[in-house]
């Protein structure tokens, strides 16, 4: 996993940031911004998904998981035509939250692929194992009992481990108004209309419009011209996942919500925070402060409320930590320039670029993950490796998304892969043929059962959506989702993308040769 032991004369802070900076800049270069032949310098946010062990001891070691590059959306009438293909939002951050997603489930996966091997190479010798070395250094089994009683997932995330987030910029909506607001020659907040514009939600505002209207949820930002999108900000989507956790509807099919499935922070350079607006948005004394003290599932006692402080879902807010400008000036060429001082043009790159390290077990053979053409990046050895244009893999067209053009990152395929993995958990191999055989229903736990039949489901829309069966913990997930965006005073959907079953991952004709 290429896993940094870096020197501790520095805050984890800074440490954290120069280690996703050493990733990105391992990239090749047509995943990163360049000089356009009008001379106009692109720029990009960048972000990446760092995990710490052992945090403030002699092990600490961190590992970079995920890096990510992006600035654009799609727009609200696009996203019907996507059938599960497209992404809808690759800024830098939600790429981000999404490579950690498929970083995870292929964690899970190498963890079963090591486990059976493990489990077969000990029956073929005749020996057995008491204490076997760990499978994964970041996820392990829950307790067989436990599982079977609760209807949880099989697996979660070591005890000893962090997540932070870390962000070349802050992330836009309702954490940034105060820096848009500084940014502007007339910072006057701008008149809020009585009434907004045909077929426009008057409580989903633009990005950057209407100063005075804070603690709200908001679209992404756009250029005037452009076409409208009902993506909510990345600080909205950040102050979600203070509620649901980092694990995505995917993930929570197969790992569990502990405490540190959170973000414990999100760092920035110190000139793209604003302490105000990043209290207001995410703090405990913000808009959210209505869910302190909520937990789902609800209370109970004895050892039922001592797993609950364990597992389940409440608000936690994140840290909201700094890097010194001078460390980020020195570490990134590629952001966006001042607009009072800059002597060029500048835009934001249309190219974005999506890394993952491989999962720690076993490296699968997948095709056309990226990994051959980039082996290994900042010491670690590449899980994921994709370069996007509008939604889908470069080379590729959005206006006719096909299997071949889709992000690992897209609906679809993080949907198919999650199939996979919770497939390969109700198999049991043959011992002497060797072949995978479906384990009899009666030895599945309810949790596995109705977890396969969930991802059975004929379509997306009754995948996660609007599905007709959950586990227990997913239920509790649901409501948890709910009552937050109830307090998060806004909140939309951007429906559309439903409407397909996993067939669309099967493309209708073979690339030409």
């Amino acid at each position: 996993m290429g896993e940094q032991s870096e020197t501790k004369n520095k805050p984890l802070a800074c440490r954290i940031a120069t280690l996703v900076h050493t990733h990105f800049d391992g990239l090749p270069g047509r995943s990163k911004p360049s000089i356009r032949p009008d001379g106009t310098r692109e720029w990009i946010p960048m972000s990446g998904i760092v995990i710490v062990k052992g945090e403030d001891t002699p092990e600490e070691k961190l590992t970079c998981v995920a890096v990510t590059s992006g600035a654009k959306c799609l727009s609200a009438s696009q996203v019907p035509k996507s059938k599960g293909l497209v992404l809808h939002d690759w800024h830098a951050e939600i790429l981000a939250l999404r490579a950690f997603n498929h970083w995870l489930l292929c964690e899970c996966r190498g963890f079963l692929a090591q486990e059976q091997r493990q489990k077969s190479s000990s029956e073929n010798d005749g020996r057995i194992e008491k204490e076997p070395s760990p499978l994964s250094p970041y996820i392990r089994r829950r307790t067989e009992d436990h599982e079977a009683s609760t209807g949880t997932p099989p697996f979660e995330l070591n005890p000893d481990l962090k997540i932070y987030m870390y962000c070349t910029c802050a992330p836009c909506g309702d954490a940034s108004m105060e820096l848009c607001m500084a940014a502007q020659e007339d910072p006057t907040p701008w008149e809020v209309p009585t009434t907004p514009p045909d077929g426009e939600d008057g409580e989903l505002l633009d990005g950057r419009a209407h100063f005075s209207r804070l603690g709200i949820v908001r679209r992404k930002p756009s250029r005037a011209d452009a076409e409208a999108t009902r993506s909510k900000s990345c600080s909205d989507k950040l102050a979600l996942r203070q509620v649901s956790s980092l694990l995505s509807f995917e993930s929570s099919l197969l790992v569990a919500t502990t405490g540190n499935a959170y973000l414990e922070g999100v760092i920035m350079p110190e000139g793209e925070i604003s302490r105000v607006g990043c209290e207001r948005c995410f703090g405990e004394d913000g808009r959210m402060s209505d869910l302190k003290g909520r937990v789902w599932p609800p209370g109970g006692e004895g050892e039922q409320a001592v797993e609950e402080q364990r597992y389940g879902w409440r608000f936690r807010p994140f840290q909201v930590l700094s890097v010194p400008a001078g460390l980020v000036e020195e570490l990134w060429a590629f952001g966006k320039s001042d607009p009072m001082a800059a002597s060029r043009k500048s835009k934001p790159a249309v190219i974005s670029a999506v890394w993952t390290a491989a999962s720690s077990g076993l490296v699968p053979s997948v095709v056309d993950n990226g990994a051959k053409s980039l082996p290994r990046l900042g010491g670690s050895r590449t899980g994921l490796y994709e370069t996007i244009i509008n939604g889908v893999k470069q080379g590729n067209r959005a206006s006719e998304p096909l299997a071949r053009g889709a992000s690992a990152l897209s609906r679809a395929r993080l949907w198919g892969l999650s199939k996979e993995i919770v497939q390969s958990c109700v198999k049991s191999p043959d011992q002497e043929s060797g072949i995978e055989a479906d384990v009899e229903e009666p030895q599945l736990s309810e949790g596995l059962r109705v977890t396969r039949e969930i991802t059975e489901a004929p379509t997306y829309r009754a995948f996660k959506k609007e599905p007709t069966l959950l586990t227990e913990s997913l239920e509790a997930r649901s409501r948890a989702i709910q009552e937050a965006r109830r307090v998060l005073k806004g909140w939309s959907p951007n429906p559309g993308d439903e409407n397909w079953g996993l067939e669309v991952l099967i493309d209708p004709k073979k690339r030409k040769r």
